[in-house]
């Protein structure tokens, strides 16, 4: 891919006519860097690239945006994240997809939770057909089924309940262009809306989790990201 990916100015446009909240959380990525050796993000934000793709860089500031690509090397998607706790809420962002394969996941985390592998509670995948939305403190991350998957027991049953806490929605996206996501969280219902259209909508255990302590985006590929805003609607309580 040689084309060169430049954002543009255009802000989100609000979320809504409705007060989403406080501002707990925004960054702009208007910064520079001072090398290109390694990651240098800045803002509190971490990664797993030590870990999971040997110290490689997989994070770039570049022309006012965040670009996440996964390493050759890595044996994880790409993943960058930052502390954000709050029970409902709003996160907000501007994003790019360079490739029919590319897919932008937005995990949203609670690392006390026990309960999961990695605090999992739930995960918002965007790619250029789809939008999937994975309640993954039910499913998958669930600890008993994801040590029944390491070890390879999990029953025919478990396996199908597993796949039927994932939902997902067909939406086209055109590559190599900005759009903006919005996803909201409110209760135990969760909606994305791309470029202003409700997309998807979800309801489950996950969801309702009280407390969000983390959003991590999860890039399996490449995406750009700008704009990012977590607004708080209500404070997190309990574990």
């Amino acid at each position: 891919m040689n084309h060169i990916l430049v954002p543009t100015l255009a802000l989100l446009s609000p979320a809504h006519a409705e007060d989403r909240g406080k501002l707990i959380f925004e960054d702009r990525f208007d910064r520079n860097e001072s090398q290109e050796a390694t990651e240098e993000i800045g803002n509190d934000w971490t990664t797993n690239s030590k870990t999971r793709a040997g110290g490689h860089k997989q994070v770039d500031l570049k022309d006012g945006a965040m670009h996440i690509t996964m390493h050759a090397t890595a044996d994880h998607a790409a993943r960058v994240g930052h502390a954000a706790e709050f029970r409902d809420g709003t996160v907000e962002m501007r994003f790019m997809l360079a490739d029919a394969q590319d897919v932008l996941g937005v995990d949203i985390v609670d690392q006390e939770c026990k309960e999961v592998h990695s605090g999992h509670l739930f995960k918002i995948d965007v790619g250029t057909k789809q939008v999937v939305v994975d309640d993954k403190k039910t499913g998958v991350m669930n600890m008993k089924f994801y040590e029944a998957r390491k070890a390879k027991t999990l029953a025919p049953e478990q396996l199908s309940f597993i796949a039927a806490q994932k939902k997902t929605f067909p939406n086209t996206l055109e590559t190599g262009k900005w759009h903006s996501l919005l996803i909201k969280i409110a209760g135990d219902t969760v909606s994305v809306s791309i470029d202003g259209k409700p997309v998807a909508s979800v309801t489950s255990e996950g969801v309702a989790h009280p407390t969000k302590r983390m959003i991590r985006l999860s890039v399996p590929r490449q995406a750009w990201v700008d704009d990012m805003k977590v607004f708080a609607s209500s404070a997190a309580t309990g574990k």
